[in-house]
């Protein structure tokens, strides 16, 4: 598995033996129920006609990434740059190099060095993970590498005092934590409530925004865990006998799928609330061997869900992935990765013809990236997408209703009442 050599183009090569941490996982989901290195390619365009950059050449860009391809983040984020890769196509080649960090942070800071240093490439494009890019944003900015649309809502990607080069794609935790938390006060007002999520910037984010809607008398209990540590019973047998009626999750999908299995095991029986990040029903259902745990979830979403084959954007993008990326199932991994590399290739597009590093910084504080979202997209005073659309899974299908909100970190939450543009005739 690996690169090809005779022609210097890398071609993604999916993992589908799991590593022993994903094994665990499934393992202890299982029990609770009672019962690879990859980098690729594909062509693009813009019209560019000269070396302007580092990766940039006549004829193609080169970018580079980290992902979790391996590790107890894998689950359904491994299939992010592939479907990324699928969309790239605006007439001027782009090489996608993603390699996998295994969600370790150290990992993350190797790969990234490596990327930039060794492979050249133009900029790091979607690093997912708050803990993880967190060790490489320093060093990306320091270099002065474009770090564009990071795979994570935290608002320390929204820092452009100290780091221009770096920038958010989905909506900040914080905000949709507000959204979340509004949502939570005016639907089960009067319930307790507690919370379990993941004990960094990710999780942290989170409750600050809940915090700042939910009344804190109402708050019985907040749990906490850590990736490295599969065993999330401690916490569920908490949030159970704190009595809370309401159990909010800030969870990568497969700490969901472990709780949910956890709360059945003990006959824990909440109303789950999740985030978006937490709760993709293909993801997580796939984790738990079926989706009866995930029916009734809340969850937010500021892309379509990829259960609405009604919006264009889906229709578009499954139809991306039938050609291209047939063999894991269409989810909302498959709809975030395409949205992500649309608007990378909407960016690149407005940078002009021959883009620097520096160029393409300035241009995404004025491009026009609107596209695949319910909600905006903005780099003025924000840096990603502004707010969300809350839903309900039911059937395994996560199904997006009521009010598209916005908000920022401080200020008031709002709606908006926008149309969504259709996607381009020729994507």
């Amino acid at each position: 598995m690996g690169e090809t050599g005779q022609d210097r183009v890398r071609v993604g090569v999916r993992r589908w033996m799991a590593p022993a941490a994903i094994a665990s996982v499934l393992a202890l989901v299982a029990a609770a129920c009672g019962g690879g290195t990859s980098s690729s390619s594909s062509s693009g365009g813009g019209g560019a006609n000269t070396a302007s950059a580092p990766g940039i050449t006549a004829t193609s860009i080169t970018i580079g990434s980290h992902q979790p391809l391996t590790g107890v983040a894998a689950p359904g984020y491994d299939e992010i740059a592939p479907s990324s890769k699928a969309l790239f196509d605006d007439g001027r080649k782009i090489t996608y190099n993603y390699q996998d960090d295994a969600y370790n942070p150290t990992q993350t800071a190797t790969v990234v060095r490596s990327l930039v240093l060794q492979d050249n490439v133009f900029g790091i494009f979607n690093g997912l993970g708050t803990p993880t890019h967190l060790a490489a944003q320093q060093f990306l900015n320091s270099e002065r590498v474009p770090d564009l649309f990071v795979a994570s809502g935290c608002d320390c990607w929204n820092n452009p005092s100290k780091y221009p080069y770096t920038s958010g794609y989905q909506t900040d935790y914080t905000v949709e934590g507000k959204i979340t938390g509004q949502y939570i006060k005016n639907t089960f007002a009067g319930k307790k409530v507690g919370y379990l999520y993941q004990n960094d910037d990710f999780g942290q984010g989170g409750v600050q925004g809940l915090d700042q809607q939910i009344p804190k008398s109402s708050v019985v209990t907040r749990q906490t865990y850590v990736p490295t540590n599969l065993d999330v019973g401690p916490q569920v047998a908490a949030l159970q006998s704190s009595g809370a009626e309401v159990a909010v999750l800030y969870t990568v999908p497969p700490f969901t799928a472990l709780t949910l299995a956890a709360a059945a095991k003990i006959g824990y029986h909440p109303q789950w609330v999740t985030s978006s990040v937490s709760a993709d029903p293909t993801t997580v259902g796939g984790l738990l061997k079926g989706t009866s745990m995930l029916e009734g979830l809340v969850s937010s979403s500021y892309l379509p869900s990829p259960n609405d084959t009604s919006n264009p954007w889906v229709q578009t993008y499954m139809r991306i992935h039938n050609q291209y990326v047939p063999n894991p199932p269409f989810h909302g991994n498959t709809v975030y990765g395409m949205s992500v590399a649309y608007t990378f290739v909407k960016l690149m597009q407005q940078a002009g013809t021959n883009p620097t590093r520096q160029s393409v910084v300035n241009a995404l504080k004025t491009a026009n990236l609107a596209g695949p979202g319910l909600v905006p997209i903005s780099y003025s005073g924000a840096s990603g997408y502004t707010g969300v659309q809350m839903g309900t899974i039911s059937g395994g299908k996560l199904t997006l209703s009521g009010p598209r909100y916005t908000a920022t970190d401080n200020g008031p939450i709002g709606t908006f009442n926008g149309t969504q543009p259709p996607p381009p005739s020729n994507l």
